[in-house]
């Protein structure tokens, strides 16, 4: 980056080249350069291709995480001028003259000036290479965005189920954030065990959905795919393979306390392995498996979901890492809609599903009146609806159990959007905000711990309104209203839809510690819509939560004795 703003401002040809080249020798150096600094900063200068300035830059950015001479240059030019070099064949130039004779500095910006044939009049520039420019920029836009990890699921199954096929690999896994299973994926990296490291990306450059090869060297492939998703393959030794895995899994911030507890035993770890260090003589110790590395950290293999640096390592000292829920654990689903309303299915066939997925119980959810563009239910459709619900109960005489329920609106000036009279007769009510998700802080927290202080709720629903890269959350005080949930006896939602998977997994581990019972539903409005609780699942692992965390892994009746019925 340092080179081509560099290079963006017109600086010297020669520290750039020295830049670029120290980048390339640091890419490609099979020793990991953050060891080598913790162990003798000095030693980087014995490195071919790495000169004083490049060392110097190396050590800042590995101990402050940050190069203060980048942070200067972009007080000159807009941190946007970035996304420009996104763009295939858009070299550091050929943006600097953009920027200076058109003043363009973002991809927006850019797109608009070339379809007014601005950019096809300066010189360097033509018909031709606006017309890529416009199929780069695309890209360049997809590039900066992340996509929901059901999404990169979808994409990392098929990668694999076309990796499987070529006859060299010994074995193969799917690292980083994908891995850790969090909720928005940036790329994907897979790690391949192979004697013949050319074979195997040969097989992976013939994945038919790959769209462009970003750089191709003996050991490692990246390449850009649909929807300009990256992908990046690394082919390692077999004695390297779990050292790996746990390097490319990540956290970052989990591999730097990793890396210090290794060097205050007399450890070095890296992607390599783990190596026993006498001196300047270090001898492999680990490295074939995650289990092999750990152990040789006197430390148990922690669930990927875990390793952001929170309190995985607590738990590790004092022997108590949860045993993490899992997605057969439940056993019923209380957030759903039918044709009543905004769904897909009617009662009867969102029933026969749930029964087919194996559950025990679920409850009917149709929104209530005030959410008039789902045709809400108000007061008389409501009980219409329940008193289907009690016939077909009476029809399954005992086998499954379907709850009368509703997603009743907090109105914006508080309160419920049905009476209480109606909510008493419920088995199951939700509260949500659907409206009013602009107001203050204030207004909105009380709204909503108003709503759980009303002794027909059970539950709110999706609790901060995000929509994942859509839709920021809106201001509320959660300590607050977790605060109104305890002393109300009232649960909490994860909405398991992966656009919003709301609780946030950091509100989630809050909950935990305020013994705030959650409820993981599908807020399904379609029979399919039933499968995504395994996303909920996965985020409720990254907030730390067991089984007994979540009230739907328990049956119906053992849920009232959690309200008090």
């Amino acid at each position: 980056m340092l080179a081509d703003l560099l290079e963006f401002q017109g600086a010297n040809a020669f520290k750039i080249r020295a830049y670029r080249n120290g980048a390339r020798v640091i890419k490609d150096y099979p020793d990991s350069i953050n060891s080598i600094i913790e162990e003798d900063p000095a030693s980087l200068l014995s490195i071919d291709g790495i000169g004083k300035g490049v060392a110097e830059k190396c050590v800042v950015l590995v101990e402050t995480g940050e190069l203060p001479q980048i942070n200067e240059i972009l007080e000159e030019i807009p941190r946007s001028v970035l996304d420009l070099l996104r763009i295939p064949g858009m070299g550091p130039k050929k943006a600097a003259m953009l920027y200076r004779e058109l003043g363009i500095a973002a991809l927006d910006q850019l797109k608009e000036a070339c379809e007014a044939g601005v950019v096809a009049d300066l010189k360097g520039f033509g018909a031709k290479t606006v017309e890529s420019i416009l199929a780069g920029i695309e890209i360049a836009d997809a590039a900066n965005k992340r996509v929901y990890w059901a999404k990169a699921d979808e994409t990392a199954r098929e990668i694999l189920d076309h990796m499987q096929s070529c006859g060299e690999i010994r074995k193969i896994e799917l690292a980083g954030s994908y891995r850790r299973r969090r909720e928005t994926v940036g790329d994907l990296d897979i790690l391949v065990v192979s004697e013949n490291a050319e074979a195997v990306m040969d097989h992976f450059g013939a994945y038919h959905l790959v769209e462009s090869v970003i750089g191709r060297g003996d050991t490692k492939m990246s390449v850009r795919i649909e929807e300009s998703l990256q992908v990046d393959l690394r082919v390692v030794p077999a004695e390297s393979f779990g050292a790996a895995l746990q390097y490319f899994t990540g956290s970052k911030d989990h591999n730097v306390v990793l890396r210090g507890l290794a060097k205050q035993k007399g450890l070095k770890i890296n992607e390599y392995g783990v190596f026993k260090m006498d001196g300047d003589k270090e001898t492999y110790v680990a490295g074939a498996t995650e289990e092999e590395v750990y152990a040789a950290m006197e430390l148990p293999v922690f669930p990927p979901e875990l390793r952001e640096a929170r309190r995985e390592f607590d738990w590790a000292a004092e022997k108590t890492i949860p045993d993490l829920i899992r997605e057969q654990d439940l056993v019923g689903d209380l957030h759903m809609h039918t044709t009543a309303t905004d769904g897909k299915a009617t009662l009867e066939e969102m029933v026969e599903a749930a029964q087919a997925r194996g559950l025990s119980y679920i409850a009917i959810t149709d929104p209530s009146q005030r959410v008039s563009m789902a045709h809400g239910l108000d007061a008389d459709r409501l009980l219409a609806q329940w008193r289907e619900v009690d016939v077909l109960n009476e029809k399954l005489d005992g086998s499954f159990r379907i709850l009368k329920g509703i997603d009743c609106d907090i109105l914006e000036s508080g309160g419920m959007d049905l009476p209480d009279e109606v909510l008493s007769q419920g088995d199951w009510i939700i509260a949500s905000v659907h409206y009013g998700q602009r107001q203050s802080r204030e207004q909105i927290t009380d709204r909503i711990v108003g709503a759980l202080e009303n002794p027909h709720v059970h539950i709110i629903a999706h609790p901060t309104g995000r929509l994942i890269n859509r839709r920021e959350a809106y201001e509320v005080d959660m300590e607050a209203v977790m605060q109104a949930a305890v002393e109300n006896g009232k649960l909490l939602e994860l909405n398991a839809n992966p656009a919003r998977l709301d609780l946030h997994d950091v509100h989630l581990a809050a909950a935990r510690k305020y013994q705030i019972p959650i409820v993981i539903s599908s807020d399904a409005h379609s029979v399919d819509g039933l499968d995504v609780l395994k996303y909920g699942v996965l985020q409720a692992r990254r907030g730390g939560l067991t089984a007994d965390d979540v009230a739907n892994t328990k049956s119906w009746d053992a849920i009232e004795s959690i309200l008090g019925r």
